[in-house]
């Protein structure tokens, strides 16, 4: 399990729907990409959360864009005229992270397309289980891009990396995510039981290791006197437990459905 390497070479332009400001950039490889700043007011752990979650999306057979990392020099903020665009490029030099952009894409809309119930159960099966407080109505987080669904934007998602002493709560990994009220699927969803088995199923500590691993040491800030090495054993940890039968993110689904 291995990701891309890139180098922004052009910036194209800001995202400003976005809280982060990310950006349309173009890299070496010719491609065009949505970058993410490690700079960005949100800080790394928005892009931990955008790897790691987007990562056990497509071990799961869900479709998420490609991510790579990206590499940002400080010298094309020389070139940027606005000085909150050219501030953020030079506090996020270095590696940050990218995903794959899909010119032309829209808006999902369920009278544009229908997704089948094993595949919306299977999205509401991954947002609670990832706590991915983004995916609502109002902002659905999902694009249709040559007529197919594409799951975006999982920055907002593991939040609770964001409570301090989180790395040794043993009861973090068992919260039921009472927020999965507000997701855009939940009222129509028919299978989230009969799919609960099989995803769990496909998370293995083993696999869940290795995505873990690909976070690179720069984004993994110590917090409670940590290094990377106990950070990263510490995501393991929650997410391999949160995975522990009887699922209460699934109950807590199915109750307020």
């Amino acid at each position: 399990m291995n990701l891309r390497n890139v180098v922004v070479t052009r910036y194209v332009t800001p995202l400003r729907e976005g809280g982060s400001l990310p950006a349309i950039v173009e890299a070496d490889d010719d491609g065009m990409y949505v970058l993410k700043f490690r700079g960005a007011g949100q800080g790394p752990k928005a892009l931990v959360a955008e790897l790691v979650c987007g990562e056990i999306g497509r071990v799961l057979g869900l479709p998420i864009p490609e991510i790579v990392f990206a590499e940002l020099d400080h010298d094309l903020s020389r070139t940027e005229p606005d000085h909150e665009i050219s501030a953020l490029i030079r506090r996020s030099a270095g590696v940050n992270l990218a995903v794959d952009y899909l010119p032309g894409s829209v808006t999902y809309d369920p009278l544009v397309l229908r997704i089948d119930d094993d595949l919306m159960s299977r999205i509401v099966w991954f947002d609670a289980y990832i706590s991915n407080v983004d995916r609502t109505a109002r902002n659905p987080n999902m694009l249709i891009w040559h007529r197919k669904l594409w799951l975006i934007d999982h920055g907002a998602a593991l939040y609770f990396h964001h409570a301090a002493g989180w790395e040794t709560d043993a009861a973090k990994p068992h919260d039921g995510f009472p927020l999965i009220k507000q997701h855009a699927l939940l009222h129509k969803v028919k299978a989230l039981r009969t799919v609960d088995e099989h995803m769990a199923a496909a998370l293995t500590a083993d696999t869940i290791g290795r995505i873990v691993s690909l976070i690179p040491d720069t984004w993994l800030a110590v917090d409670g006197g940590l290094d990377d090495g106990a950070m990263r054993t510490a995501y393991c940890r929650y997410l391999t437990e949160r995975l522990a039968a009887p699922r209460a993110f699934i109950d807590e689904a199915l109750r307020v459905r």
